[in-house]
């Protein structure tokens, strides 16, 4: 007998393309390209003065608003990653970024990043929209097989956020980068194609009108719904 181990399924040669910059829509958010002439200043009220959502980031906090406008105007022209500018539907305020980045479309491989939050949009149902748009994307529209999540290890509420929309906690890098200056181990999350179907259920059912009651107050945590 063989002690080469069996190899896994086969995968079905399937062509997958790159992440368009096409726009989507939800009951509660929306996702463009970021446009810097036209998000920026909804994105600069909205972020400024808030320091401490840049604290796992790369870059920022930018001490004037010319200085954010030259690094959203960067930012746009790149396609990996490539940045969405979240608006929130009601009000029609732009108060966030999100990126799809390490994009591999042959093996069909993404990774959703760089999340930047407004405290406005933190904790809503647009920000929850907001990833299950991106998500929606990645699995349903380009049929990858896998999309990643990873975060700084000290960032609490990115990994409390992973596990939330359904992400699998897979391991730890450790100095896995230099950031500002510092080392820092990467928790890496991830969902595979497999997963995406509950997953998307649980986030539609709590997305719903119903699950909410006339003071915006959610009947069912996000958690509870994938549990079920």
């Amino acid at each position: 007998m063989s002690d080469i181990p069996p190899l896994g399924p086969n995968v079905p040669a399937a062509p997958r393309g790159a992440p368009s910059r096409a726009s989507t829509a939800g009951r509660w958010a929306r996702l463009d390209a970021l446009d810097a002439d036209r998000h920026a200043a909804d994105l600069w009220l909205a972020l400024r003065g808030a320091r401490s959502v840049w604290t796992y980031m790369a870059d920022g906090p930018f001490v004037d608003q010319s200085s954010f406008l030259a690094w959203l105007r960067a930012r746009e022209k790149l396609s990996d990653p490539l940045v969405f500018a979240v608006t929130e539907q009601g009000a029609g305020r732009t108060l966030g970024l999100l990126s799809l980045l390490a994009i591999r479309p042959e093996p069909g491989v993404a990774e959703v990043g760089q999340v930047l939050f407004s405290p406005p949009l933190q904790r809503t149902r647009a920000a929850t929209e907001a990833i299950y748009l991106i998500m929606r994307r990645v699995f349903d529209e380009l049929a990858y097989r896998r999309l990643e999540w990873k975060c700084d290890d000290l960032n609490a509420a990115s990994k409390r956020a992973a596990l939330r929309f359904g992400f699998r906690h897979e391991g730890l890098f450790r100095r896995h980068m230099i950031v500002k200056g510092r080392n820092r181990d990467t928790a890496w999350y991830a969902m595979i194609e497999d997963e995406w179907p509950s997953a998307r259920e649980a986030m539609e059912r709590w997305l719903s009108p119903d699950n909410f009651d006339d003071t915006g107050r959610q009947r069912a945590s996000l958690a509870s719904l994938r549990a079920r």
